[in-house]
């Protein structure tokens, strides 16, 4: 019970998060975006590590949160980039396919499929593909920024894919320095993109909310985290690959985002699939 109630206030948390992040990308250079939010989630992880008096992993832990770390901000920087350019109700539910990959993985190292696993992953793939659907009369540009969103995202799914898959082993070890070490690759790497790029930084008002959007994404991994160490993976994860539902509601509440029915109908069909997936490979 307690693995349930934790991935579901982090799904809700990240929801959240990867709204109103997506949503200053809209104005802000996507990789500025990020460079603040890892910023302000670094200080926080910092504090759980102090707090929590855990021992520093094992060389194989340690390695593991850092590749997990690499995976995770790539994802983030493909999602924030595929939020400001095209429809976040479609964005977010395809990059939550990325549950997919351990799934992937299991079967790659001797794991069986069974056929609710199969039937999740049609489900998904017909998913994204109905959520890609453009009416006829579609504004060009517009139409060209939603392809190169759903690519985006198709990236980010399989960057997140690769991080729960590498954070779940990396966690074992201990929590809370997954969490410090799985942030630590991302701030010199997006740092050095960003000066070499010029790009402008957050400030005033926009940098304080930014840093307050940074630790409700870091809560939300850290409960995450919490989670896959209480309870079985496969639940959590049906949980935590909700959060798209967060994240296209308040799109349609807060931007008055409409999806056409077929779209509306692969979102529906994407996290579905998902779902099964997740459930399917217990």
């Amino acid at each position: 019970m307690l693995a349930v109630l934790l991935s579901l206030i982090a799904s809700t948390a990240w929801g959240v998060s990867d709204f109103f992040g997506g949503l200053f990308s809209r104005r802000l250079p996507a990789l500025s975006v990020l460079l603040v939010i890892e910023v302000g989630g670094l200080l926080t992880a910092t504090t759980i590590v102090a707090a929590s008096g855990d021992a520093f992993p094992d060389t194989r832990h340690a390695v593991t949160a850092l590749a997990a770390g690499l995976a995770g901000i790539t994802g983030l920087a493909l999602f924030f980039t595929a939020l400001s350019v095209g429809t976040m109700s479609i964005v977010a539910p395809i990059s939550a396919t990325g549950a997919i990959v351990p799934v992937i993985v299991g079967v790659a190292t001797g794991d069986r499929l069974t056929a609710l696993v199969v039937t999740g992953l049609s489900l998904a793939l017909a998913g994204v593909v109905l959520a890609g659907q453009e009416a006829d009369d579609a504004d060009r540009a517009e139409a060209a920024s939603n392809r190169r969103a759903i690519l985006l995202a198709l990236g980010a799914a399989l960057s997140f894919g690769t991080f729960f898959a590498a954070y779940d082993t990396a966690a074992d070890a201990s929590v809370s320095w997954a969490i410090l070490l799985a942030r630590l690759p991302a701030i010199p790497l997006v740092g050095l993109i960003v000066w070499r790029r010029g790009l402008t930084l957050p400030r005033g008002q926009d940098l304080a909310r930014l840093f307050g959007i940074a630790q409700l994404d870091c809560i939300a991994t850290s409960l995450y985290a919490l989670a896959i160490t209480r309870g079985a993976l496969s639940v959590v994860a049906v949980i935590g690959s909700l959060y798209p539902v967060t994240t296209v509601l308040l799109a349609r509440a807060i931007l008055g985002e409409r999806l056409r029915r077929v779209q509306a109908v692969g979102v529906i069909t994407a996290l579905l699939g998902v779902a099964l997936v997740s459930v399917g490979s217990a």
